[in-house]
């Protein structure tokens, strides 16, 4: 279902919700647990500013992760991501949930996912987006896929790619060039 340039760009215009999996899209996936059962990921700081200039244009941000995990939690709570929903084994619920209460539409949201879980998702939102490092399964059913890798830049292009697409990125640029 790849889409032409164009078609993702007057897709992006209309995003009104970026919707991400957290393990292998905003980290790499992979899971570091101790002795003293403490988890430990590791996430991209350039990823949490493109969704905070997303927040600050005026987007929602979700999160929706089959995991249950307190690290989420916290990285959410610094991002000032509200709509967090963990241990989805079937994402379509918390989506139907989230879209629901944030009055939004379908073809309003983007998500970014990287394995078959994800993969009923991206049959129902506007934009579907796989990671570079994504199964071949996820890769086949994007609209999109991304050039970095989970956890490596993979959100912040997207979020580039949105904040560009609607006409948002040059005033949030041009903020940090005032002194």
């Amino acid at each position: 279902m790849k889409k032409t340039k164009k078609q993702i760009n007057d897709i992006a215009k209309g995003i009104k919700l970026l919707a991400l999996d957290v393990d292998g899209v905003l980290t790499d996936g992979g899971i570091i647990l101790d002795s003293g059962n403490n988890e430990i990921k590791e996430f991209y700081v350039r990823d949490g500013h493109g969704i905070k200039m997303l927040q600050k244009a005026g987007l929602q941000i979700a999160l929706i992760t089959g995991r249950d995990s307190r690290v989420v939690d916290r990285r959410a709570r610094e991002l000032g991501i509200t709509e967090v929903y963990q241990k989805c084994h079937d994402k379509r619920i918390p989506y139907k949930h989230l879209i629901e209460k944030l009055g939004v539409s379908d073809v309003e949201v983007a998500y970014i996912g990287d394995d078959i879980v994800d993969i009923p998702l991206f049959r129902k939102v506007g934009l579907a987006v796989a990671v570079a490092d994504a199964t071949d399964e996820t890769k086949a059913e994007a609209m999109l896929v991304t050039k970095s890798r989970g956890g490596r830049g993979a959100v912040r292009e997207i979020c580039d790619l949105i904040l560009k697409a609607n006409g948002k990125w040059k005033a949030l640029v041009d903020e940090y060039y005032k002194v």
